[in-house]
């Protein structure tokens, strides 16, 4: 560490005018996302007066046909432009989104379509997350990788603080379909962002063979599972992200339902503790400056997989959401160090013309993994009782850090 580089105080790094673009439509994006933060949910209730069943069919089951519609967009989007295709995925959402709105005030919304259009909404998100991190690998050098993700990092954790507030307020004055209209406005924002980035982007690789064979869907996960660093954390985040995610529907009924708290304490117990998340994200560089990123991967992996445990506790009142609070902030601190340098790690060894079937094959899989976690631990909850289930959780997640990687990183071009 250099000398006067207190931890925390490195000095602001310049990333240069066209990241600054790529950031503030990445900003841009992800605040209309988290604006209209449950507004799909509320509109298939309130307006179009759909069951639970239909409810959880509108989240898993658009997240994984979206995954699986994705597959072959990944390689796909390998040997071409990646500027033009987040500007076309932006798009694309945009549109799918406005459609909600027009068909609600033509009186011709349904279930279907909004289904549809989280289909398209996912898909679009795994092939702009691909094309935006092998975009990302050739616009800054390696050095500067780490200081772009946790500024990206910085951003999702400050739109989630203020996101679902301001978002709730406008469901309230103006009803959820006011949020997916202001959602869909961020994406041709962020459309016209990356747009106004201009500058030259490298031409991609060349395909081989003229026409994309069978096997061509496979290459990201044959590139993964072959790389000794990258096999083990692939499998840490698909397992960790699942079994997190997986337990969120058992843990709203057991403190919405059981615990008694009101809406609003289930909103501040998971929406305060994302401060952590930013304080996490600003450390992530200095503390990768002061004990090397292999270390601070594995610490904070391993400290993450911790704190879940302390969910299958809670109790009624102040005490019980103080727990819940005083357990999310620990786990989103951690996620927030770990998150960008685990993102850094993984451009780092990626070649660069393997990045987007790479990152795909990555999204794809935890998408996918997430939405039957879901399915599975939902049935669990109902044999063996919530609190049962989220402990069972908790202690699969005690495992995950074995599954981090332990060689050091050797970069590759």
């Amino acid at each position: 560490m250099r000398s006067g580089h207190r931890l925390g105080y490195l000095p602001r790094h310049r990333l240069g005018r066209r990241f600054g673009w790529l950031w503030g439509a990445y900003g841009t994006s992800a605040l209309g996302t988290w604006l209209a933060f449950g507004a799909f949910p509320l509109i298939a209730i309130r307006v179009l007066h759909a069951g639970p069943v239909e409810v959880a069919a509108l989240s898993s089951v658009g997240a994984a046909v979206g995954a699986a519609v994705a597959v072959p967009l990944g390689p796909w989007v390998e040997f071409r432009r990646k500027r033009p295709v987040l500007i076309g995925t932006d798009l694309v959402r945009f549109a799918a989104l406005l459609t909600i709105p027009a068909a609600f005030a033509l009186g011709v919304l349904s279930f279907l379509q909004l289904l549809l259009v989280s289909v398209v909404v996912a898909a679009a998100d795994i092939t702009f997350r691909a094309a935006s991190g092998a975009y990302l690998k050739t616009l800054l050098p390696a050095e500067d990788l780490l200081v772009a993700n946790a500024r990206f990092e910085s951003t999702a954790w400050t739109t989630t603080i203020i996101g679902p507030p301001l978002g709730g307020v406008a469901i309230g004055l103006l009803g959820p379909v006011a949020t997916v209209v202001a959602d869909a406005v961020s994406y041709l924002l962020s459309a016209l962002g990356i747009r106004a980035m201009g500058g030259h982007e490298p031409p991609p690789e060349h395909r081989e063979a003229a026409r994309m064979r069978a096997g061509d869907l496979l290459d990201g996960w044959r590139y993964i599972l072959a790389d000794p660093t990258l096999r083990p954390l692939f499998f840490n985040t698909v397992f960790f992200n699942g079994l997190v995610m997986a337990t969120s529907p058992l843990l709203a009924v057991l403190m919405l339902g059981r615990l008694g708290f009101a809406p609003w304490q289930y909103g501040l117990a998971f929406a305060a503790p994302s401060i952590g998340g930013l304080l996490g994200s600003r450390l992530a560089r200095p503390l990768v400056t002061r004990f090397g990123q292999h270390r601070v991967l594995v610490t904070a992996g391993t400290l993450r997989a911790l704190w879940p445990v302390g969910l299958a506790f809670p109790g009624p009142g102040t005490g019980g959401l103080l727990l819940v609070i005083g357990v999310e902030l620990g786990l989103i601190f951690c996620c927030g160090i770990f998150n960008p340098v685990s993102a850094t790690y993984r451009l780092e060894r990626t070649a660069t013309d393997r990045v987007a079937r790479t990152l795909s094959a990555w999204a794809v899989t935890t998408k996918a993994s997430t939405a039957l976690l879901t399915a599975v631990w939902g049935v669990l909850g109902g044999l063996l009782g919530l609190r049962t289930a989220i402990g069972l959780a908790a202690v699969l997640l005690l495992a995950t850090p074995l599954l981090l990687p332990t060689a050091r990183l050797k970069c590759v071009r």
